[in-house]
């Protein structure tokens, strides 16, 4: 192919030219330039500084050859920025052509290769091969047998391998693909590099090869490639694709960042010459290239210390079969969650370790995944260099009860107090769990010092901000007493995979001393200290609805775990041993017990007052919201239903967790909707009585008239003929009489006549819905009267049936017109009635996003004398033609998009349409 210098680059060269030599010099090199820089792409780059340097006179000011070259050479590389286009005055030099590898003599060849390439087995049947040269593939050819026999099947036999190549200053990019070959599979090929030659504007993929002399070393064993800041071209191509494969660890120093070739060419009619590089390479790996920047080694070393830094990786890596195992006999053995491990255990026989360098490295690829497979954030493998002590979750001092009375009593008196507070509050302050059952001596001991004198007290506060654990057998025990003697309730289980047992712990028929009973308040006090069985019986209080937690998130140090070290490293591998499944059978994983109510552990006494008092009036707001909803939502027979099951809700003590008015309104909102299906009800708190939500509308005057018209309503004409009007709230019946003469006027003969109407209603969420039947009207003819919707209102008992209207003022739209409403998620009430109503009744094609579902009208009534208030919808919308409630889920559309878009798509419908009907 003929290149040619770029035309305005030899334009602004030319109208320089002067009787001086230098910008005929300068003419000569970007033509050099244009016919062999490999990146011919960016040659107009260097334009800009050419021109400048000659508009400044620099080059001809320029009389030292040397002085020139550097200031050419400055100028080409911050144009083009590339540091290996250099330019040079050599007056001296006799160009020498480098000898072809193929061209020598078989015997010369052999030497030279014999004198570049060398093979030794080390300790631990390690191989270190050392390649000064990258062979071609001309060459291997040659020299097959002699390569096969001498190197390849002698590295074939070793368990790992060290390829140096700190010392590889040249060699051929066709070995590139020789020397990968000998470390991957024969399929699949590989695409290793892409070569760009400039001279011949040929590009030449470099792929791994299907057949090879001699035996392959294959993917399975370590490779580690040894760089240094000598390691130059086509060895760095090797080191590139082996590390950027995963099939090589690469360590030393950072490469040179050669080229895959350069050439010096001498500058016509002068002794200056430009270094040029004339081939490029781009990894398909990665998209980039080793080129001026050189390859990066995956460890840093200096490049004499590489081999022994090899070595001691190799050891590392070699013993990664065998800590994999370890880890994979331990999971197997004792992880509590059996049913998990085939999965753990093929996770970490296909994990790949390619890339891991160090015992750190190894830790962080085992983890992998690990956590997200089980979904059991105990699972954990761990580097401890300084062998730091795990903390044993077992104290076995508490394990061993003393037999005889008195150490028994004395044992109580230092791990339990006893008190009675202000307003009856019974307290007791355990600070350690020790092994406890019932019929023991130490039951009646506790049954004497703890639950007699607690016995008749108002509520009880259990603290546990100093509880550090001990023994989980005395938690049956605990809540037993904390429930009435008649209830049989299973309390949690335990299974024991190293012992392989599992024992269910339930209530307890009998007991030495008074039972607390269920229906009186335990506030349970939590600190950052509370640790081990204290976070069980915390987490329990919880889990059986028995109470309320107070305080801080606990300690989280529970894991039911053991920490097994592996032999001969730094490494060790923490595994649940134990399985604690709450009374719902859900496994708790530890992690810590967040209270309901979080405070200062030193102020959690100050809340339990506060709470307590709250809680004795909980089930008259309870009764009130259900007597609420009886009397006024819409549908009795859910109102009902609804109203027991908030009751039994109180009964089974799921609002223990309420510690304020707030989270009672949360609670309460979400138990009506999750009862009833209808997310409209509501209950809220407001220490101000709100206003009720359809008060009596404002007529407006005539001069607020226009006012109104142009906030509620908006009107365009789109093409062909479309109108636009978009609607951002429904306004009472009264005020659309009000307003309506100038409305017709203003905003309906500007529409009326068009061919289709979008309707938009995506910003109304709704308002008044006794305006519906009137706007609804527009849209049929006069005879006869459509019914629309039909309504029961139950605050009035009445069943009303909504009709057209017989008159209105102005011109109807008609009823053979399209009409197109747009929706959004913010669409809602009156809104959708009068959307729904024209769906029904097939008169609309809806575009956009489900309404929100809003009620048709709401009342808002005060609970009791309490600052809570519930919203309860207290009329349903039958359908005209179906009979059947509507939906509280909201209207879907009949294209669905989002709300921001819709506007287009009815635009782009009504064409379509409009096309059709033409056709």
């Amino acid at each position: 192919m003929e290149h040619h210098t770029p035309p305005l680059l030899l334009m602004l060269l030319l109208s320089t030219v002067s009787s001086s030599f230098q910008p005929a010099l300068v003419i000569e090199m970007a033509k050099i330039l244009s016919e062999n820089y490999c990146f011919p792409e960016n040659l107009f780059g260097m334009q800009e500084a050419i021109q400048q340097a000659i508009n400044r006179g620099e080059i001809q000011q320029i009389s030292d050859r040397k002085t020139l070259a550097s200031v050419l050479t400055n100028r080409v590389q911050g144009a083009l920025n590339d540091p290996r286009l250099t330019v040079s005055y050599e007056p001296n030099t006799v160009p020498v052509m480098p000898q072809i590898l193929p061209s020598l003599p078989t015997e010369q060849l052999i030497r030279l290769v014999r004198n570049s390439v060398k093979l030794d087995i080390l300790d631990n049947n390690v191989g270190y091969l050392r390649m000064d040269r990258i062979i071609g593939e001309e060459t291997a050819a040659k020299l097959g047998s002699l390569l096969r026999d001498d190197i390849w099947d002698k590295v074939a036999n070793t368990s790992s391998l060290i390829l140096d190549l700190r010392y590889s200053t040249a060699g051929e990019m066709s070995g590139v693909s020789y020397i990968i070959s000998y470390f991957s599979d024969p399929e699949p090929l590989i695409h290793v590099d892409t070569v760009y030659d400039r001279q011949s504007n040929i590009t030449k993929e470099l792929w791994t090869m299907p057949s090879i002399k001699g035996e392959r070393y294959g993917k399975k064993k370590d490779l580690i490639v040894l760089t240094s800041k000598r390691t130059m071209g086509a060895a760095e191509a090797v080191a590139y694709a082996l590390k950027n494969l995963k099939r090589a660890i690469t360590v030393g120093e950072r490469s040179a960042g050669g080229s895959v070739k350069v050439e010096k060419i001498r500058i016509p009619q002068s002794a200056f010459y430009i270094t040029v590089p004339v081939a490029r390479s781009v990894s398909p790996i990665t998209g980039h290239s080793w080129e001026v920047s050189g390859v990066p080694p995956t460890i840093n070393a200096n490049a004499k210390e590489a081999v022994a830094k090899a070595k001691s990786l190799l050891a590392v890596r070699g013993a990664i079969p065998k800590v994999v195992q370890s880890i994979a006999d331990i999971i197997e053995r004792f992880y509590a969650f059996t049913d998990r491990v085939p999965a753990l255990l093929e996770h970490l026989k296909t994990t790949d370790f390619s890339t891991v360098v160090s015992e750190e490295d190894l830790v962080v690829t085992l983890n992998q995944d690990l956590q997200t497979l089980s979904e059991d954030p105990r699972l954990i493998i761990k580097y401890m260099p300084d062998n730091a002590d795990t903390v044993e979750e077992v104290d076995p001092a508490l394990d061993n009860v003393p037999e005889d009375y008195e150490s028994l009593k004395a044992l109580v008196d230092t791990t339990i107090k006893v008190e009675i507070l202000t307003n009856n509050t019974g307290y007791l302050r355990v600070d350690k769990f020790f092994k406890l059952s019932e019929g023991t001596k130490l039951e009646t001991i506790m049954a004497k010092k703890v639950w007699e004198p607690l016995k008749d007290t108002k509520n009880l506060v259990v603290d546990l901000r100093y509880n550090t654990g001990g023994s989980s057998t005395s938690l049956a025990l605990i809540l037993s007493y904390l429930h009435d003697s008649s209830q049989k309730l299973h309390f949690f289980t335990i299974y024991d995979q190293i012992q392989n047992i599992t024992t269910i712990y339930d209530s307890l028929p009998q007991m030495k001393g008074h039972t607390y009973g269920s229906r009186r308040g335990v506030y349970v006090l939590t600190s950052y200290n509370t640790a081990s069985v204290g976070e069980e019986l915390a987490y329990l209080i919880q889990s059986l609805h028995r109470g309320t937690v107070i305080g801080e998130i606990t300690s989280g140090n529970l894991m039911h775990s053991k920490t097994y070290e592996i032999e001969g490293t730094d490494i060790a591998i923490t595994v649940p041993v134990i399985n604690f499944l709450d009374n719902n059978g859900e496994y708790w994983l530890g992690g810590g017990v967040v209270p309901d109510a979080i405070v200062l552990a030193e102020e959690a006494v100050e809340h339990v007052h506060e709470i307590a008092d709250l809680h004795q009036g909980l089930k008259s707001l309870i009764e009130g919201t259900g007597e609420l909803l009886e009397k006024h939502y819409a549908i009795h027979e859910v109102a009902l239903n609804v109203s027991k099951v908030l009751m039994n809700k109180w009964d089974d003590g799921m609002y223990w967790s309420v510690i304020d008015l707030d989270s009672l309104a949360s609670l309460l909102t979400a138990d009506l909707q999750e009862t009833s299906g209808d997310h409209r009800l509501h209950v809220f708190h407001c220490d101000i009585e709100p206003d009720s939500l359809h008060d009596v509308p404002d007529i407006p005057t005539a001069e607020e008239v226009g006012q109104v018209i142009n906030s509620v309503f908006k009107i365009e004409l789109l093409h062909d003929n479309v109108g636009y009007l978009r609607m951002d709230m429904m306004p009472d019946v009264e005020v659309v009489k009000a307003i309506w003469p100038q409305m017709v006027k203003q905003v309906w003969r500007k529409i009326v006549n068009t061919g289709a109407l979008i309707i938009d209603m995506r910003y109304n969420t709704g308002g008044y819905s006794s305006a519906v039947p009137l706007l609804c009207t527009y849209f049929f003819e006069d005879k006869p009267l459509q019914h629309l919707y039909t309504v029961f209102d139950r605050t009035k008992s009445t069943m009303t049936e909504v009709m057209t209207w017989p008159k209105v003022r102005g011109q109807r739209y008609g009823s053979s017109k399209g009409v197109y409403i747009l929706t959004s998620h913010l669409t809602g009430s009156a809104a959708e009635v009068f959307i729904r109503s024209l769906k029904d009744l097939n008169k609309v094609t809806i575009i956009g996003e489900p309404t929100i579902g809003g009620s048709l009208s709401s009342g808002t009534y005060q609970i009791g004398k309490s600052v809570l208030y519930v919203s309860i919808p207290n009329q349903v919308v039958f359908s005209a033609i179906t009979g059947k409630m509507w939906s509280v889920s909201g209207v879907e559309p009949h294209v669905v998009t989002q709300a921001n878009g819709a506007l287009s798509v009815a635009q782009r419908l009504i064409a379509a349409r409009q096309l059709k009907k033409g056709k």
